[in-house]
């Protein structure tokens, strides 16, 4: 129960630091924020947007492991895992979509534009659709399970290529990374403290939501097999 608190806490100080720090022109004081070119106060969704971002690749890297478990030890228990890890990563997947679209939208002025960055992260939430309907479409649990540990193995490899290879082959509008490719963080320590505290506090809130997920489809599973043993 402390650490609920404690997370739900770090959450809601990350959220409102990250929103009411103020951003000048040049920094004198430690809570103060610099003015980014081009994005000015906007910037501040790089604190929501980056950490979902990051989040998707955390469920859907845990979807693979946990698949690759359940195809060696046939447990079902590393299938749920597997599935709740992909929908949480779906659903991050999905916020750091409608993030950037409203990024996109004070920046470029449109919500979509097909950059390449939007146009990957589409195919993402393509991907993995089709893997919640394969799911929904397969009533045996076992072969349920292993289809779609299959499925997340496959669609995991896709992933980086969509994620970290394709918006930097191509033009894209996008803001260069957090880390460019000098290996360097372009960030005030300010921004940084506050970045790092939001990707701490949205990583232990996903843990937190699969724990919660994976423990109420246990609950799930044992009923319906206690129903059909009576049956």
């Amino acid at each position: 129960m402390g650490l609920k608190v404690l997370l739900g806490v770090w959450v809601c100080v990350v959220i409102v630091l990250g929103l009411s720090l103020p951003m000048v022109p040049q920094p004198q004081e430690w809570y103060e924020m610099p003015i980014i070119p081009g994005l000015e106060e906007k910037a501040r969704i790089i604190f929501f947007h980056v950490p979902t971002a990051w989040l998707s690749v955390v469920g859907f890297v845990a979807s693979m492991i946990f698949g690759i478990k359940y195809l060696r030890n046939k447990n079902l228990d590393d299938d749920i895992k597997s599935a709740s890890a992909a929908g949480l990563g779906f659903l991050f997947c999905l916020l750091a979509t409608v993030t950037g679209a409203i990024w996109a939208k004070f920046s470029w002025g449109a919500y979509w534009n097909w950059d390449p960055r939007q146009t990957s992260i589409f195919v993402l939430l393509l991907i993995y659709g089709a893997y919640f309907a394969l799911r929904s479409a397969v009533e045996v649990e076992e072969k349920r399970a292993a289809l779609s540990a299959v499925y997340s193995i496959i669609a995991a490899v896709t992933m980086p290529f969509f994620m970290f290879i394709m918006p930097r082959i191509l033009e894209s509008l996008h803001p260069e990374p957090l880390v460019n490719v000098q290996g360097k963080v372009q960030m005030n320590i300010t921004m940084l403290v506050i970045f790092a505290g939001s990707l701490a506090g949205f990583t232990g809130l996903y843990f937190w939501m699969w724990n919660l997920h994976v423990r109420v489809q246990r609950l799930e599973l044992n009923r319906v097999s206690e129903g059909e043993g009576f049956a």
